[in-house]
């Protein structure tokens, strides 16, 4: 008696159909262009804040995709709604690389010949404690060594390190081979002097 309670309690859908598919699709799209207005920043590069934001989210979202309706099947059509569109959208892009730069954007220069762009740091809402913590994550133990850094449509930061010049290469080596006379000598000096 109990089972067939629980099935009935299960399976209805006390909400249209078109309704079920049209909520996921709606929240899906005003979510996409939500994220692209609010930058490349909400989507990696997260601090505490924009974190309790997106979690926020997407429970304040959940209700708009659901409705009245807390049944397995709503819940099984909605996710499959969900999962439905983001295939299309992603294939349609793929497909369309103009649609894709529309969507996600152009990478952002954060350095520039090794030059930090602080304009564009604050365009992005990025600090500058952020990107060199950005630069640490990815084993680059200061900003002087990167050339180029360029903030991905993603969300991600590129960074280039400087690759060093021919004379500074020939430099190295000159006071590798100098430290290496210098050992030689005071080899040498300590042999004689004990003759």
């Amino acid at each position: 008696m109990q089972w067939t309670v629980a099935f009935q309690n299960m399976f209805p859908l006390p909400v249209p159909l078109v309704e079920k598919i049209l909520r996921p699709v709606l929240v899906y799209t005003f979510l996409v262009i939500g994220l692209r207005v609010a930058g490349k920043r909400e989507l990696a590069q997260l601090n505490p804040f924009d974190l309790i934001v997106l979690l926020m989210l997407s429970n304040t979202v959940q209700n708009a995709i659901i409705g009245n309706d807390n049944s397995l099947t709503g819940g099984l059509i909605g996710a499959v709604t969900l999962l439905a569109v983001n295939y299309v959208v992603v294939r349609i892009i793929y497909d369309h690389p103009t649609l894709d730069q529309l969507l996600e954007g152009s990478p952002d220069d954060l350095i520039v010949d090794g030059k930090v762009q602080m304009d564009r740091l604050h365009k992005e809402l990025l600090t500058l404690p952020e990107l060199e913590s950005a630069a640490h994550k990815q084993g680059i133990p200061s900003l002087e060594e990167v050339e180029r850094a360029v903030l991905e449509p993603t969300g991600t930061i590129s960074f280039f390190v400087r690759k060093p010049t021919t004379e500074s290469t020939r430099h190295e080596e000159l006071l590798a081979r100098l430290d290496e006379l210098r050992r030689e000598i005071a080899s040498l000096s300590a042999t004689t002097a004990r003759v």
